[in-house]
């Protein structure tokens, strides 16, 4: 009689235990469909501007690190919304198919280049939520960032940076370290969209606005496609910006002024290793020829064309520097001669108001011309 007791209530337990994982499983695959990234904007973008009317800028310190306070109830400090000293910015940004506007401060611009948003960056910062938890921190220590991270990095970064220019690193201390004077500091305001929207990591909060205090030490130029021209150097309409507008679930129809693409492929300048698509491709075309340049072979070192002199060290009085004194940038075009039946390329490396080699797909039938050679 025992037995078949002890035996009926583990069959009770089993059951439960099954039940339990069943309701389990359900648990596990509900799915929460997104929210609406315009909805999402317009209500991350009420909430930002909700806290920087409603939060003023208690202090900025000579190393430009910043410190946001809420304005207490009756209080008489000016709102980061309306103070004058550092001036509210923003950008409108493209992205998810549709803009967002994106608030941010200057606090110092630095003194070097600005990065493109595709380019390497060294920088610190401080990121919080809109409550001023703060989520992380990089304790002032440089760190570096690829800005084209595409999902190890939020989208936010990658259009702010290029607000901001480079700083002077200083002479090395003693113990190996390289610190910066001078450098861009700032603050950005991001909408979720731009941030981590639905799945943040531990500590943020799905569809959270960010807030992130930033410095900027030093950037690394980068070319996505090798082809011997920076990236920065691809942005043909000028704007600091270059984009990658092949995925069509994000940029689904954007605006032609952000559009890089000489060759109107689809694949823009600085991805696309024929930028003129005339089939030769522009690391070739921007090939020093050695009968032009002194002999030197190679990639071009200047964008655009800038002819250069180099003056003789005196200091150095057994090395003729002048030597390496040679006219280097990308050919503004090229043209064919015939000499003694013999036809030839012809570089020009100066010719003011002419497209680069690189970017006109007719410089290979540029105007010929016939040249009789002196006996």
């Amino acid at each position: 009689m025992n037995k078949f007791k002890y035996f009926f209530i583990l069959l009770i337990a089993v059951a439960a235990i099954v039940s339990c994982n069943k309701n389990d499983d359900d648990d596990d695959v509900v799915t929460v469909p997104l929210r609406d990234y315009s909805e999402q904007a317009k209500a991350d973008n009420e909430a930002i501007e909700k806290y920087l009317k409603e939060n003023y800028i208690e202090e900025v310190t000579a190393n430009f690190d910043i410190k946001i306070s809420k304005i207490p109830a009756g209080g008489t400090q000016t709102s980061i919304w309306d103070q004058k000293v550092y001036p509210l910015q923003s950008r409108d940004v493209y992205n998810d198919n549709i803009t967002y506007k994106v608030y941010y401060l200057v606090l110092n611009e630095g003194v070097g280049e600005a990065p493109c948003n595709f380019d390497r960056i060294n920088a610190s910062y401080v990121g919080n939520l809109l409550d001023g938890t703060v989520f992380d921190t990089s304790d002032n220590l440089g760190r570096v960032f690829s800005l084209d991270a595409g999902v190890n990095l939020i989208d936010g970064w990658k259009e702010i940076f290029p607000k901001f220019k480079a700083g002077k690193a200083n002479p090395v201390n003693a113990d190996g370290t390289i610190t910066y004077s001078d450098f861009g500091a700032g603050v950005m305001f991001l909408p979720s969209g731009l941030a981590y929207y639905s799945s943040g990591p531990t500590g943020i909060p799905a569809y959270s606005p960010l807030v992130f205090s930033v410095k900027l030490y030093a950037i690394q130029r980068l070319d996505h496609d090798g082809d011997g021209i920076l990236d920065f150097n691809e942005d043909i309409n000028g704007d600091g910006y270059v984009y990658d507008f092949r995925n069509k679930t994000l940029y689904a129809d954007p605006p032609a002024s952000l559009i890089d693409d000489t060759d109107g492929d689809g694949v823009a300048d600085f991805w696309d290793i024929d930028d003129d698509g005339d089939g030769y491709t522009t690391f070739l075309e921007i090939t020093k020829p050695t009968t032009e340049v002194g002999g030197t072979f190679g990639p071009s070192s200047y964008y655009p064309f800038e002819p250069f002199t180099v003056l003789d060290d005196p200091a150095t009085p057994n090395i003729d520097e002048t030597l390496n004194s040679e006219p280097k940038g990308i050919p503004s075009f090229v043209r064919t001669e015939t000499v003694n039946g013999v036809v030839k390329n012809v570089y020009d490396y100066e010719t003011p108001g002419r497209k680069k080699i690189h970017l006109d797909k007719d410089h290979n039938t540029t105007k010929v011309t016939t040249v009789t050679a002196k006996k």
